[in-house]
């Protein structure tokens, strides 16, 4: 049962969904395929998981207003990741455990009960924060139980502790959790138990200055671990790098190390951290494994920090998006990203081109352009650069010379050029999905990926391609 003052905010935050509803759905911004709040912020995925042939997105959401605060967990399923149904709330901010935000966590199947894992965020008068590792159950996978906290703060951390993510190896149940040390560095920590009650710390797993990392900023969040075609992958997202060449540029960065995690010393032998995504709005990334077998992510399509209250959306109250799910592989160490099959059920309207020539000139292609769509790019030969402009406000640019890959967007927040690059040693495909008011593109089979958000004029549907020497390429378009 939920407690009378967590009914009473769900009921205030429906409330705000109907008072507000016409004027979100008027929003031409409002994506067509993508995950959104219907109404307010929405921020990190949390609790992803299939469970009984069902697909469960959690999120983060504050529906009062589009800034940060108290959160709520939204809740969307789907059986087949493309077509979603907005359930009931999870979880509202409402005890003593978790009263200024329900917090971003994980979800498992515990003997056929959905279970979910969450940071319970406390603050005090003057701004002090206390955190606590929570948990609540359901058996329909819908109405959900609070159960109060499993975990308590360990000696050597700031409150600055959070993201439990939760899975089961042999007999034992492991939690990672983000943290900052009292040092203030960015750390992922590990928890063990039999019984999901009782919780045996076991230490930091890696973090700056560990294993041989040096320093790698002053907080690590949305720790996600798991195996990967046989290594083990750890998912964090480090706060305070500094930009280092075509890398870090955004506010806070998203990434992975692939190592080994030793289970009884509680370390994890890694390498080199790299970065998920090259775009602009990429976060918080949670993944989950689904019947198939597949390792499925999906992430936030924003930044902390990072010109939030100046998306064109906020006029009409609601602000952020969550990415395509994308299933990972791991190739030679590195994480390859592809949108799941699944989506190719949107297609409708195929239009495709072979052999596509073009030499020192900009052309555009009867019938490919669009808002909402798909577009292939494949058997790219290029010598020389080229060039593809999306609504006038996107860039995509190649320079075989260089070989580096650029994504430039006008930025709504100042109207400025900027943009996004990566190290390209060849191009052989595009895959791009466009809807109003986001881009992903997926580069040679998801070897990189790019995730944007942009905002261009309703009428401008214009996809133009250029290059200077020769590009030959095939192309299909379908609208979605």
């Amino acid at each position: 049962m939920k407690s009378e003052k967590e009914q009473q905010l769900i009921e205030q935050a429906y409330a705000e969904m109907k008072k507000y509803r016409d004027m979100v759905e008027k929003d031409y911004y409002r994506l067509h395929y993508h995950l959104m709040p219907p109404v307010g912020l929405m921020n990190d995925p949390n609790g992803l998981i299939h469970w009984n042939g069902v697909y469960h997105v959690f999120y983060q959401w504050m529906p009062f207003h589009t800034g940060h605060g108290a959160k709520f967990w939204g809740h969307y399923t789907s059986c087949d990741l493309v077509h979603w149904k907005q359930e009931k709330i999870a979880l509202a901010p409402s005890e003593w455990f978790d009263k200024n935000g329900c917090y971003s966590g994980s979800a498992i199947d515990n003997d056929g009960v959905l279970t979910l894992f969450y940071t319970g965020n406390v603050k005090d008068e003057y701004g002090n924060r206390q955190t606590y590792q929570c948990m609540a159950m359901s058996k329909n996978g819908i109405d959900f139980e609070k159960k109060g906290v499993v975990v308590t703060l360990p000696d050597g951390y700031t409150a600055h502790f959070r993201d439990p993510k939760v899975w089961k190896k042999d007999k034992n149940w492991y939690m990672i959790v983000g943290a900052q040390s009292n040092s203030l560095d960015g750390r992922a920590v590990l928890f063990r138990s039999k019984n999901l009650f009782d919780w045996e710390y076991l230490g930091a797993i890696a973090g700056g200055n560990l294993n041989q990392l040096g320093d790698f900023g002053y907080m690590w969040e949305c720790p996600d671990l798991f195996e990967l075609d046989g290594q083990e992958v750890l998912l964090v997202c480090p706060q305070g790098l500094k930009a280092e060449g075509m890398k870090y540029h955004n506010v806070h960065q998203s990434g992975y190390f692939v190592g080994c995690l030793d289970y009884e010393t509680a370390q994890f032998f890694h390498g080199a951290f790299t970065e998920l995504d090259r775009g602009f709005e990429f976060y918080a990334p949670q993944t989950m494994l689904d019947e198939k077998g597949r390792r499925i992510l999906i992430a936030w399509m924003g930044v902390p920090d990072q010109d939030e209250d100046k998306h064109p959306t906020v006029a009409h109250r609601w602000v952020h998006a969550l990415t395509l799910p994308r299933e990972l592989k791991l190739k030679d160490g590195k994480i390859y990203q592809k949108p799941v099959e699944e989506l190719q059920m949107l297609r409708k309207d195929k239009i495709a081109y072979s052999g596509v020539t073009i030499a020192n000139e900009e052309i555009m292609l009867e019938g490919i352009n669009g808002d909402v769509i798909e577009l292939y790019l494949e058997n790219i030969h290029l010598l020389g650069d080229m060039e593809i402009v999306i609504r006038s406000e996107v860039r995509l640019i190649y320079h075989s010379g260089e070989r580096v890959l650029t994504l430039e967007r006008k930025s709504f927040a100042n109207g400025l050029t900027e943009k996004r690059q990566c190290y390209l040693e060849y191009l052989h495909s595009l895959h791009m999905f466009l809807d109003t008011s986001s881009i992903e593109v997926f580069v040679n089979g998801g070897e990189e990926v790019f995730t944007a958000r942009f905002f261009p004029h309703k009428n401008n549907q214009t996809i133009s391609f250029a290059a200077n020497g020769q590009l030959v390429f095939d192309i299909e378009k379908w609208s979605l």
